[in-house]
């Protein structure tokens, strides 16, 4: 483990990290990116106080269910809106305009077509990857989790007893999303597809979350894959009549 020194404690690049690490897994707490980081639970502990201070992440105290032990108390961070401007963001003015222009010439789903041709292509460009995990529910929330961090989305999973969290730290149309909420609502129906299960967004970016948290039940795959067209009831009978 490095050496706690003035010169790590005011490096920009280790609080760049430190800030992209709370964007990707927060709520964490200094104890895990200590131990991700390679340092000192201190050295990290300096550096998350002065993002704090920035307002660029903010502090919450643990749930402690049994007795609480002596020491300092159970802290976990979670970023801000100001942390996510540090990171890089498709998003813009134009994109906004765009889609509003989109929708005042062509009407509303117009914006809604384009949000579901939008998670349509990325569904596309997953898939491969996400069939080759198999049926586990979780095995393939994880290749998704790592697909969605490739793409910008610092994505990341916790396993909650039966089921699964999908946490998005960061999302690259958070601005224009907050305007068309059909970009979330497309991207909830594309990781349903993906994953097989029927899921559930919690909280979302646009709306004021800390993160994009996705609820995933433990099922198994298949439940909402295309419906196969089922034989007429006199089409099944013939068939048993042929044999």
């Amino acid at each position: 483990m490095q050496e706690v020194s003035s010169e790590l404690d005011v490096d920009p690049g280790t609080r760049d990290r430190v800030r992209g690490l709370v964007v990707e897994r927060g709520p964490v707490g200094a104890s895990a990116l200590a131990e991700v980081l390679d340092l000192t639970p201190a050295a990290v502990r300096r550096h998350l106080g002065a993002l704090v201070d920035a307002g660029e992440i903010a502090e919450r105290a643990v749930a402690v269910t049994g007795p609480r032990g002596r020491g300092r108390p159970a802290r976990e961070y979670v970023a801000t809106r100001a942390a996510q401007q540090h990171l890089a963001d498709d998003s813009s003015a134009l994109a906004s305009d765009v889609l509003a222009h989109l929708a005042e010439v062509l009407g509303p789903d117009a914006v809604a077509d384009y949000a579901e041709a939008r998670a349509t292509a990325l569904e596309e460009k997953f898939r491969p990857a996400l069939e080759s995990a198999g049926d586990d529910v979780a095995a393939r929330a994880r290749v998704l989790a790592g697909l969605l961090g490739d793409a910008g989305y610092a994505a990341s999973t916790r396993e909650l007893g039966p089921m699964i969290q999908l946490c998005q730290g960061h999302c690259p149309v958070q601005r224009v999303a907050a305007q068309f909420p059909q970009l979330c609502e497309s991207e909830t129906r594309m990781i349903s597809r993906l994953l097989g299960v029927h899921v559930q967004r919690l909280a979302t970016i646009p709306t004021g979350g800390h993160a994009c948290t996705t609820h995933v039940p433990t099922i198994p795959v298949g439940a909402v894959r295309s419906p196969q067209r089922s034989a007429p009831p006199s089409e099944s009978v013939e068939k048993e009549v042929a044999q």
